[in-house]
């Protein structure tokens, strides 16, 4: 059986909650119990919504709950050449493309399923007389991508209809997240993601991307979000109180509850089949 190999990776725009936690916990015993390794990746690219000292508190966080993780932690604002090697590959086997559209010019597109705009095309056969690249594209097709989710089922996707070519490198000179999510996770060897279902809706990109650099496609197994009292998933940006870090056992039993998992061990299985959950008191 090829080795097991799992990652957390978190945002350091603040410090965990609690649907941080659950993500970090099932992660890792999912790897554990495959007596697999466990990687940690900061996802610090957007520079201006990271926050100073984050990082560090995150580490010391999860080192209070217990968690080890293998080998040194990955931080992928040190790795911008590697994401740019990836660009330029994929530019120079016409797979990208320039675009010069801006958010207005896209009002008028259908809402894709993440809530972004379906990009209609505008760009794919080049810039128009007088307009200047903006951003970076990847070029779709209209066959479906599907893969089975460890926990959600049978998930399929007609990325080019659903969202349109999508962005490699944004306006502002950042690097997208699916592009960086899958180059890290190909040079880490990753075998297996666990990670929140409000990601579910990105896997047929990534799987897309995977196939276009030649990476192998992890199995994944998509977690119910956990939600506030308003139904909101909580968040940095809903109000998520951070992490009682005085009473960290108290906090991993709460996360074990809303996993469905007995006091001890680990169990896909017992996770609930759906996309979010209410998170316990």
């Amino acid at each position: 059986m090829a080795e097991y190999v799992g990652r957390f990776a978190p945002s350091p725009t603040g410090p965990l909650h609690f649907g941080s936690l659950v993500a970090a916990l099932a992660s890792y015993l999912d790897a554990r119990s495959a007596k697999g390794k466990w990687h940690l990746r900061l996802d610090d690219l957007d520079q201006p919504r990271t926050q100073p000292g984050a990082a560090s508190e995150i580490l010391r966080a999860l080192d209070l709950l217990g968690f080890e993780w293998d080998g040194p932690v990955l931080v992928q604002s040190q790795r911008l050449e590697r994401y740019r090697a990836a660009l330029d590959e994929l530019a120079r086997r016409g797979l990208a493309y320039p675009c010069s559209c801006t958010r207005k010019e896209l009002e008028d597109s259908a809402l894709a399923i993440d809530g972004a705009r379906i990009y209609p095309g505008t760009c794919r056969q080049g810039l128009a007389p007088g307009k200047a690249a903006r951003a970076l594209r990847l070029r779709t097709h209209a066959a479906p991508i599907g893969f089975a989710d460890a926990i959600q089922g049978w998930v399929e996707q007609r990325v080019e209809k659903e969202v349109g070519d999508f962005v490699l490198l944004r306006a502002d000179g950042v690097i997208a997240y699916q592009l960086a999510v899958v180059v890290d996770d190909m040079d880490q060897g990753i075998s297996h993601v666990v990670r929140g279902a409000d990601l579910l809706d990105s896997t047929a990109r990534q799987i897309h991307l995977q196939r276009l650099l030649g990476a192998r496609t992890p199995h994944y197994a998509h977690l119910p979000v956990a939600l506030n009292a308003a139904g909101e998933k909580l968040s940095k940006q809903t109000g998520a109180r951070p992490l009682d870090l005085a009473h960290p056992q108290a906090e991993l039993a709460r996360a074990r509850r809303f996993l469905g998992q007995a006091a001890d061990g680990w169990d896909l299985a017992r996770v609930p089949r759906v996309r979010a959950i209410g998170a316990p008191e």
